[in-house]
């Protein structure tokens, strides 16, 4: 469990991550809490996480949501080397201000970039960016207003078996709804959004639940 003593991270913080998962082992990684990205007066904020994992072995990287407050400034950036044979199963999870406070962070910036590697192949990339914009927040090929928003990665050991992860995920999540899963290869990845942390919390804790090594969550995330 990765602790934050500081309590939260503001600008100009850099903050780095990193683990080594032996062959053949098991890991699971989360947070104490839900991180917080506060105000900024200039400059950006920067967390780096970096982890290897070893042959036949599997990682569930799982922190917790990332609350954005009013005017924060946060860059993310997550790459993980997967031996040949390994698995793995990651999260980022982003709410956009606090529930009980009726915030919106509709001025937060935000960037996250994902680098996946299995041997010196790159096999999965992808960045979200906010930069503030409301266009952002409102638009219905976008956020449509949700304030939560969720990115689920699974790194199976063959493509048949993320064609059978997928069939499952998709059981749990009647059509229509604001979280959808599609395959390709190797990889399984899920997208969610919600109106609330509460709501996107209900559709990733069952998700999860299907792709973890370990098919449970740590206490923490259970609701």
């Amino acid at each position: 469990m990765f602790i934050n003593t500081a309590g939260g991270i503001t600008g100009g913080d850099h903050l780095r991550w990193g683990a080594d998962v032996a062959p053949g082992g098991k890991l699971v990684i989360t947070t104490q809490a839900c991180e917080r990205s506060y105000r900024s007066t200039g400059d950006t904020a920067h967390v780096e996480v970096d982890i290897t994992v070893g042959n036949n072995a599997h990682l569930d990287w799982l922190p917790q949501e990332t609350i954005l407050f009013e005017a924060s400034k946060l860059d993310r950036r997550l790459t993980i080397h997967l031996d040949e044979c390994a698995t793995l199963t990651a999260i980022e999870a982003v709410l956009l201000g606090r529930d009980a406070m009726g915030e919106e962070a509709r001025d937060a910036q935000f960037s996250d970039t994902w680098r996946i590697y299995r041997g010196d192949r790159l096999i999965h990339a992808e960045a979200t960016r906010l930069t503030g914009n409301g266009s952002e927040r409102d638009g219905l090929s976008l956020l449509r207003g949700c304030r939560g928003f969720a990115s689920v990665l699974h790194v199976a050991a063959s493509p048949d078996k993320a064609e059978q992860l997928l069939s499952r995920v998709r059981a749990l999540h009647p059509p229509g709804g604001l979280i959808a899963a599609s395959a390709n290869g190797e990889r399984l990845v899920i997208r969610a959004m919600a109106r609330t942390g509460l709501a996107l919390r209900k559709l990733l804790v069952p998700t999860l639940i299907e792709l973890t090594g370990a098919c449970s969550l740590p206490r923490l995330w259970h609701l």
